[in-house]
């Protein structure tokens, strides 16, 4: 069941507002604020990787762009004891010349961290990101 919350802002922001909101592509105002407000209180809460304590247990997505001699690398990430990696998809991108790994990796954000910076240290790893996943009380799983 969806309640109304309403709130006063001045024409100036409403304008900004929506411009976000059609250069993001939301179709409406309340599904752009209600994501802006769960992701701005996931970060303020947890911080991004590099803020997080080092034994806090997070999961999320790592994507790792790079080229295909860089592989056997990657493939010693998929077997470490340190983090759990659930998941894990390898595709090759032809117009950018690329190849694009996205691991499910779970454990503790020290570990994390350091996999990160290791994988952005490897030559010809073009870019590293990962992507924690949101914070729920209850949910699908």
């Amino acid at each position: 069941m969806s309640q109304i919350i309403t709130f006063s802002v001045d024409k100036e922001f409403a304008n900004r507002l929506d411009g976000f909101i059609k250069r993001t592509g939301y179709k409406n105002r309340s599904m752009f604020l209600r994501d802006a407000s769960l992701h701005f209180a996931d970060d303020s809460l947890r911080g991004d990787l590099d803020s997080m304590s080092a034994d806090q247990d997070i999961e999320g997505t790592a994507v790792v762009y790079f080229q295909h001699h860089v592989e056997s690398k990657l493939s010693e990430l998929r077997h470490s004891s340190e983090f759990s990696i659930t998941s894990f998809h390898h595709n090759c991108l032809p117009a950018s010349h690329t190849c694009v790994d996205t691991m499910q990796v779970s454990g503790k954000a020290g570990v994390i961290r350091e996999m990160i910076t290791n994988l952005r240290n490897i030559n010809d790893v073009d870019r590293v990101e990962f992507i924690s996943a949101p914070l729920r009380e209850s949910g699908c799983c």
